[in-house]
């Protein structure tokens, strides 16, 4: 396979979309391939076999970014990675664009060696569900959203009544 050279200085960060657990897979033959690549990693607790062990998953699983100014033939070695679905964007040449800014941040964050979670992506007023224990696909807004609890109102609009419960935002996602 011939080298990709590029020059990935002034190029806008990708995201290329993978299949399940297959991040790393993409990632180490694009690596091969000279593209510049990013998957950022965080330390999470696992259990396999009653064993409870630390281990480094994708920080956005499914996800890893790619720094390269994209043409048909660059586009089409990345498409020929096994285990990639796609390049998010419209086309080969409509590809959409991470702020540098933003990947900054994150590459920031996980290497400053502070402990990093994932955090859902909600906003106040946003109609979510509830994924998991015993409010299971309850679906309410969001009214309040904090690191540790946010407050989910599900209302009765016939009534013109609502209820409120706090709960882990973790367990919540866009209805």
């Amino acid at each position: 396979m011939a080298e990709v050279v590029a020059n990935t200085v002034t190029a806008p960060w990708r995201v290329l979309w993978t299949r399940s657990n297959f991040e790393q897979l993409v990632y180490d033959q694009l690596a091969a391939k000279g593209f510049d690549l990013f998957l950022p990693h965080i330390e999470s607790w696992s259990r396999r076999g009653g064993i409870r062990r630390r281990e480094r998953v994708p920080l956005f699983r499914g996800y890893l970014f790619l720094r390269h100014a994209v043409d048909k033939l660059s586009y089409l070695e990345v498409r020929k990675a096994r285990g990639l679905v796609r390049l998010l964007g419209e086309r080969w040449d409509h590809l959409d664009v991470v702020p540098d800014s933003e990947v900054e941040a994150i590459q920031k964050l996980v290497h400053c060696g502070l402990p990093i979670l994932p955090y859902p992506y909600l906003r106040e007023g946003q109609r979510v569900r509830i994924t998991d224990g015993p409010l299971a696909d309850v679906e309410g807004f969001v009214l309040r959203v904090n690191p540790k609890k946010g407050l989910l109102v599900v209302s009765v609009d016939l009534l013109r009544r609502s209820v409120a419960v706090q709960l882990d935002c973790t367990v919540l996602e866009a209805a």
